[in-house]
């Protein structure tokens, strides 16, 4: 690993209103749950100060991740041990729970404040670098609820304001109320519904994109092609995991595989990479729970990849030979395609 621990990771500007942030972040989602079973929080602390430690400085987490809201308090641990002012954390509100069937998600002015007051208690913390609106309440103009997040960055409880998972009319709509720095959204090179409309658009606005799930919700880890997916994971459900759609999908792995050889890299440093490349307003926050993994991570700055390169590998892992949906039913009703809001009565 000696080659990877001289990667330095650089800085970039994320969006254009100031906020500058290392150009890999570290996605704390999975550290109490979801893909895997929960690590214990020594653990977590550990690998969120190691990630810190080789020049990760931006970390993601939400109200919603774990059990009475764990992640948030993990990372409140975890910033204990580190220089606040060299930390760049963001954290989300908005889904009030998830169901099998349903997202309940609520972006009225007094849920946005009592999350917000929750989660600074949470996390231990007097300001939120980066807060998102993590899923948009489509049964309330946008307007209601950016008004009060621009009252939060007004009495200095957060720097800067994200949306996840909004519609091209909805992130037009927010940045007019007050600037929005980043728009959350999934991309990589298995979801790219995104680069149409959305990516533009941000461009447009200066808005820096911050991708989730860069790494295929882990399948470009290959775990789940080479293995088999660990148990009572979230991924049991997803679409792109299950049956004749796996089968097909391990068929783009296999590409991959040949085309990482040709690169000198592993197939998750060539899908990262791949997304690290979109622009240096692009951000992943790829997540892991073992600091090998990280490593493996970080180690995809050092791939270098041309235009003729980027279109080798865009044309292999072509979007249409991706089979099954991205996501589970009740999560498409709530993502960007769907999150158009009411007119503001009087605007």
């Amino acid at each position: 690993m000696a080659q990877e621990k001289s990667v330095n990771i650089p800085r970039v500007k994320l969006g254009n209103q100031g906020l500058e942030v290392s150009k890999l972040g570290f996605g704390c989602m999975g550290l109490t749950g979801v893909y895997n079973a929960p690590v214990p929080d020594e653990v977590g602390i550990s690998i969120i100060k190691y990630a810190f430690s080789r020049g990760i400085t931006f970390f993601d987490t939400s109200d919603i991740y774990g059990e009475k809201s764990a992640n948030e308090i993990l990372v409140g641990k975890a910033l204990k041990q580190l220089p606040r002012d060299q930390v760049q954390l963001a954290t989300k509100f908005g889904i009030v729970e998830i169901r099998a069937d349903q997202i309940e998600v609520n972006g009225s002015p007094q849920y946005v404040r009592s999350c917000c007051e929750a989660s600074l208690k949470r996390l231990n913390v007097d300001y939120i670098d980066l807060y998102y609106l993590h899923r948009v309440d489509t049964t309330i103009p946008i307007e209601d609820t950016m008004g009060e997040l621009k009252k939060l960055v007004e009495e200095g409880k957060v720097k800067y304001i994200g949306l996840s998972e909004a519609s091209s009319d909805t992130i037009r709509r927010a940045h007019a109320v007050h600037p929005i720095t980043a728009i959350q959204l999934e991309w990589s090179l298995w979801t790219r519904d995104i680069e149409e409309q959305i990516i533009p658009l941000c461009r447009e606005l200066g808005i820096g994109v911050v991708p989730y799930s860069p790494l295929g919700r882990g399948f470009f880890g290959g775990k789940a092609v080479v293995e088999s997916l660990p148990p009572n994971t979230f991924l049991e459900s997803h679409p792109r995991f299950q049956g004749e759609n796996i089968e097909r999908n391990k068929l783009l792995y296999n590409q991959m595989e040949k085309l990482a050889q040709k690169y000198g890299c592993t197939i998750p440093q060539l899908a990262l990479a791949w997304v690290l490349h979109q622009g240096d307003d692009v951000v992943p926050i790829p997540g892991t729970t073992k600091t090998k993994n990280l490593d493996d991570n970080i180690g995809s700055l050092r791939v270098k990849l041309s235009k003729e390169d980027l279109k080798e590998i865009s044309d292999l892992v072509a979007i249409n030979d991706v089979a099954g949906d991205r996501i589970q039913d009740s999560f498409i009703r709530c993502s960007w395609k769907f999150a158009n809001t009411p007119l503001k009565i009087g605007n």
